[in-house]
């Protein structure tokens, strides 16, 4: 029986996913894994084009874009080891770190574990969190308003949530879904990843579950190259990159699937207070940034477009309200 079964959602990234694999042919521990592709409905010729590189892979379709979860719930399904990983397609593995991690993970009493994430130029990026009660870090990236936020609690020294450069072995909250290793006991335990979830917000939500039953960690001596967001990028066709975005499709899908898990951790209370700030800040971002640019000499207006996309945002948000809170089964699919 395979040690391992790695689980990787395709959704018109078949190149990407082939120089995954690729990076990770080097090591002879290549053979031990269960190599599971799950394809989001991609159609393209992606099934042909990896099936064909790489026999030894298993492919399912899906029939329709599911999303993260469902996707990865479909490949846990079928997986036959007692440890999955779920790996992002932008991922490019180094110094055999899978087997390394597994060999660290299986010998620990961890139920779930991650790696310490570098971006291209080899540079440490975010792996793991920890929590903040009602998931107020959410409000950071506000445009102006998040800004005054950071600086008061900077002020009252409150502790950073986010680990940017792991220990060896770094305890956190949650880990990144772009490598997130766990084992098949605290899935039995837990239950699979919340199907309400269409793209973000839903590993995060897993592992507040996981934490419940047990610890977690960042093994931050082992390194893998995430490509932060290439794949969604790619697919949504986004000019905005990273996880700051709140201004289009993707944006729009960011804030559902955050304030989404917020309702789902910490209650109807924590989310009305999240929906609040959010809206509060639709006259914050228009004052502040038409002063900003008249202080610089630059048009007013010039941030029209930013700012009409997160008011728009933030009202399909409100439209969702009654679901989120109601704890209704729903696909929040919205991009």
């Amino acid at each position: 029986m395979k040690q391992l079964s790695i689980i990787i959602v395709n959704y018109k990234s078949s190149q990407l996913i082939a120089d995954c694999i690729e990076s990770a042919l080097p090591y002879s521990s290549v053979n031990n894994f269960e190599w599971i592709i799950v394809d989001n409905d991609s159609n393209d010729n992606s099934q042909q084009f990896l099936t064909t590189k790489f026999p030894f892979i298993r492919y399912i379709q899906m029939g329709y874009n599911a999303g993260f979860a469902r996707a990865n719930n479909e490949g846990i399904r079928h997986s036959k080891a007692e440890v999955v990983l779920l790996l992002n397609p932008d991922t490019l593995i180094l110094d055999n770190a899978i087997e390394i991690c597994l060999n660290k993970f299986i010998q620990s009493s961890f139920v779930a574990c991650g790696v310490q994430l570098l971006n291209e130029d080899k540079t440490k990026q975010i792996s793991g969190s920890y929590f903040m009660k009602g998931g107020i870090n959410h409000l950071l990236p506000l445009p102006y308003w998040g800004k005054i936020l950071k600086y008061f609690a900077t002020l009252i020294k409150t502790k950073k949530p986010s680990v940017d450069s792991a220990g060896d072995i770094e305890p956190v909250d949650w880990i990144s879904g772009a490598f997130l290793m766990v084992k098949k006991e605290a899935i039995n335990k837990s239950g699979l990843m919340d199907e309400d979830f269409f793209l973000y917000a839903e590993e995060v939500e897993w592992c507040s579950r996981f934490r419940k039953i047990g610890n977690l960690c960042i093994f931050g001596k082992i390194h893998i190259i995430h490509l932060i967001g290439e794949t969604i990028n790619t697919s949504s066709k986004t000019k905005y990159s990273g996880y700051d975005n709140l201004y289009d499709k993707k944006g729009l899908q960011l804030i559902v699937s955050n304030h989404l898990r917020i309702r789902k951790q910490y209650g109807s209370g924590w989310f009305l207070f999240q929906l609040l700030n959010f809206t509060l800040t639709i006259p914050v971002f228009f004052i502040c940034s038409i002063l900003n640019n008249l202080l610089r000499i630059n048009n007013p207006f010039k941030d029209w477009n930013k700012i009409t996309g997160f008011t728009l945002n933030v009202l399909k948000l409100w439209i969702l309200t009654p679901t989120i809170i109601a704890q209704k089964p729903y696909f929040y699919k919205v991009l």
